[in-house]
């Protein structure tokens, strides 16, 4: 149970005064394979791959913005006395996946009014796309030694941790004690949530609802590793943040894919809505 190895580089490789960091790869990595995947679905659905690539132009950057300040806001107490520099260390950790939903969707429902499409046919086509990136995201915490749960218990270790590769526990092994890998429960929950996700759409559900079960599927995993995690937001009240949040996602998208049927929402999935038909210029005579 004693793993006494020395732990993974953070960092991937250094050119001078560059210095790339492993969680900057894997982030990176996550995104652009997410891409690939919603681009090409653009396609088999019949629409311009440039419809995603643009989105995810604006998307990726105002996404990463918000999921800092997200992170900032409510560990405030722990940037107020240090160097302004470090709000801006993303290198370091400290990026809140809920904060770039939110940057997402914002950006998404801008984008799809200037498109003149619907939000939620970006929102499904993106869907299994972000909960993948999120999955290979939380590989970046691994390497920065982050987002663990608590102390390993010899009975915890016995059951089923001893099973897992060495060298995950020997990362989760800091100064000497060994954590819950819970960023590895989470990327294991996500990639359950992105074969669910791909299944549903084969069914062609209404519109809407393949992004609307995302977020139900993935805060009920957010919502039970959280509680096991050592570094989680607080809102007030000695409650987590995310747990919070997961817990009012649930609910409202449920009510969400209750009144969207009661209304009777009739586009489908697979949908492709029809384009305007553009006006005929009059012939000067």
């Amino acid at each position: 149970m004693l793993f006494t190895a020395a732990p993974l580089d953070r960092v991937f490789f250094e050119l001078g005064p560059l210095t790339v960091y492993w969680y900057g790869v894997i982030i990176a990595t996550g995104a652009f394979l997410g891409l690939y995947l919603a681009t090409r679905e653009a396609d088999r659905l019949g629409l311009k791959k440039d419809l995603i690539i643009d989105f995810i132009v604006f998307a990726i950057p105002i996404a990463i913005l918000c999921a800092r300040i997200y992170y900032v806001v409510f560990e405030w107490e722990r940037y107020a006395n240090g160097p302004w520099t470090d709000i801006f260390a993303i290198w370091e950790g400290g990026i809140a996946i809920h904060g770039a939903v939110i940057g997402g969707v914002l950006t998404a429902i801008v984008y799809a009014k200037y498109r003149d499409i619907t939000f939620w046919q970006i929102a499904d086509i993106i869907a299994p796309s972000l909960i993948l990136g999120q999955a290979i995201g939380r590989w970046g915490n691994f390497m920065n030694q982050e987002a663990h749960g608590h102390e390993v218990s010899s009975a915890a270790y016995d059951n089923f941790l001893q099973y897992l590769p060495d060298f995950i526990m020997n990362q989760m092994t800091i100064d000497g004690v060994m954590y819950h890998p819970t960023f590895l429960y989470e990327s294991v929950w996500n990639i359950l949530v992105f074969a669910f996700l791909l299944v549903l759409r084969k069914y062609n559900p209404l519109r809407g609802e393949v992004f609307l079960s995302y977020a139900i599927t993935y805060s009920i995993g957010r919502f039970f590793i959280e509680g096991m995690r050592t570094d989680s937001l607080y809102a007030f009240a000695g409650l987590r943040q995310a747990q919070l949040l997961s817990v009012f996602l649930i609910i409202v998208a449920i009510l969400l894919i209750i009144y969207r049927r009661k209304i009777g929402v009739k586009e489908h999935y697979k949908d492709v809505p029809i384009p305007p038909k553009k006006k005929k210029k009059k012939k000067k005579k």
